[in-house]
């Protein structure tokens, strides 16, 4: 009976804290952990939420990049940290698509970490150096054709976007394209630029500037529809390719057992800054489209997201160990 009064007391003792260390939170630094490299999309806008928390919550928020091995090194030092709130990761379809790719991670997404908030999704382009003998995505089709595993494709590791981007078109294209992983977007656009890699996808929200100053050649867009960036660009569906779409999205999360009150405060929040205006004209600008989900909704998103892409690895025969 005693160890049941005890059981009863911690249960009511936890229960009153909880709400209270919500209703305080934040109450020091916040950490967003960024998986990837800096200059990329998601360290980007992962800046962009941590200025406006830091204004709207009267705390500091700060960006920290830890990349490397395709997300997991980031990944896992916020699966590792205390669930109090105090240290966020923010994550792309790398993490869903990681499920089914990457057998021995260390952490797995939906048992070790929680929803909290989506915050975008933006197109791909498809790139290639301008030294690369194809003016347009047909062209380019040809030549890989012609030259089975002679050309390579960049990416910023192993199960991110812009590798599955560049797995799906092999498998829609009938070409044979060796993959050249880098640890950051930034390394992998530097090699396509400096002709070292002749082809990547990459973040139309980064890569239009550097098409449009002709440091690359675009050859195609990954949504449904031209984007507004490059209006000029056709989709890689119109291209040459019917039916390819690939995107990427961006969302937060944080370690498994962050108390549900401080999970939807930090939704409340970030779902307030994604709806200005001010923030989506500067997202349009850049290709980016807002996404607004609760918690469960963002849930019920990664889930399908994981189970969509575990036929696409297991179809491309991709898995790791």
């Amino acid at each position: 009976m005693a160890t049941l009064l005890r059981a009863a007391l911690a249960a009511l003792a936890l229960s009153l804290i909880q709400p209270a260390a919500a209703q305080d939170y934040p109450a020091r630094q916040v950490r967003i952990i960024v998986p990837f490299g800096a200059g990329g999309p998601a360290d980007v806008y992962a800046r962009v939420i941590a200025q406006h928390l830091s204004e709207e919550l009267k705390q500091t928020f700060i960006v920290e990049d830890r990349p490397g091995a395709g997300s997991i090194i980031g990944t896992d030092a916020v699966a590792k940290s205390a669930p109090d709130g105090y240290t966020l990761l923010l994550m792309s379809n790398t993490h869903t698509t990681n499920e089914s790719l990457v057998h021995n991670k260390p952490f797995e997404l939906m048992r070790d970490f929680v929803p909290v908030a989506s915050l975008n999704y933006s197109d791909l382009i498809m790139v290639v150096h301008p030294s690369v003998p194809a003016k347009d995505l047909k062209e380019f089709i040809g030549l890989a054709k012609s030259k089975p595993g002679e050309l390579n494709y960049a990416s910023s590791g192993t199960g991110t976007p812009y590798h599955m981007a560049g797995e799906l078109f092999k498998a829609m294209s009938g070409t044979n394209i060796v993959h050249v992983p880098h640890k950051a977007s930034g390394e992998a656009r530097n090699a396509v630029i400096g002709g070292h890699v002749q082809m990547m996808f990459d973040a139309i929200t980064t890569m239009a500037t550097n098409a449009k100053a002709s440091q690359v050649r675009a050859l195609g867009t990954t949504g449904t529809k031209r984007s507004e960036l490059t209006p000029d660009v056709p989709t890689i569906a119109e291209a040459g390719v019917p039916g390819y779409e690939a995107t990427i999205w961006l969302g937060i999360m944080a370690p498994a057992g962050t108390p549900k009150e401080i999970v939807d405060r930090l939704n409340a929040e970030i779902s307030k800054i994604i709806a200005r205006r001010d923030v989506k004209e500067a997202w349009a600008k850049q290709g980016a489209v807002p996404m607004v989900m609760s918690p469960s909704e963002f849930d019920k998103y990664l889930r399908a997201d994981i189970e969509k892409w575990a036929k696409v690895v297991k179809a491309a025969g991709l898995e790791t160990h």
